[in-house]
C-alpha cells in the first residue's frame, strides 16, 4: 500500500482523487505544495450517493448523512491507509517552518 500512495504522491496531479479499496466513499487526495511546503496525501470522505458518484457535501442536512460518515469514519480500513498516508507524507523536521 505503502508504495502505492508514494506513486500518487510523486507522479500524481494536483488534486487527484483515488478511490479507497473497500472504503466506499473514500478517497487519497494529493494536496499540491504550496509556499515551500512540499505535496501531500490526505483521506477525503465523501459519501456515495445512488448512482455511485460522491455526494460533495460540504455539510450535513439530516440525521442520515450524519450515518453515512460515522459508517466512513469507523470502516478499519481506513486506519490502516491512514498510517500509510503518515508513512509516506513528508515530514518536518524539528524546529523546520514551511514558508507562509
Amino acid at each position: 500500500m505503502e508504495e502505492a500512495l508514494r506513486k500518487v504522491l510523486k507522479q500524481g496531479a494536483d488534486w487527484q482523487r483515488v478511490p479507497i479499496k473497500g472504503v466506499e466513499g473514500a478517497f487519497i487526495l494529493r494536496a499540491p505544495g504550496y509556499r515551500g511546503r512540499p505535496p501531500t496525501l490526505m483521506v477525503e470522505l465523501n459519501p456515495l450517493g445512488p448512482d455511485g458518484a460522491p455526494k460533495k457535501r460540504r455539510g450535513l442536512r439530516s440525521v442520515g448523512e450524519l450515518e453515512e460518515f460515522r459508517a466512513l469514519i469507523s470502516a478499519e480500513r481506513l486506519v490502516e491507509v491512514l498510517k500509510a498516508v503518515e508513512k509516506v507524507n513528508p515530514q518536518r523536521e524539528a524546529g523546520e517552518e514551511f514558508e507562509v
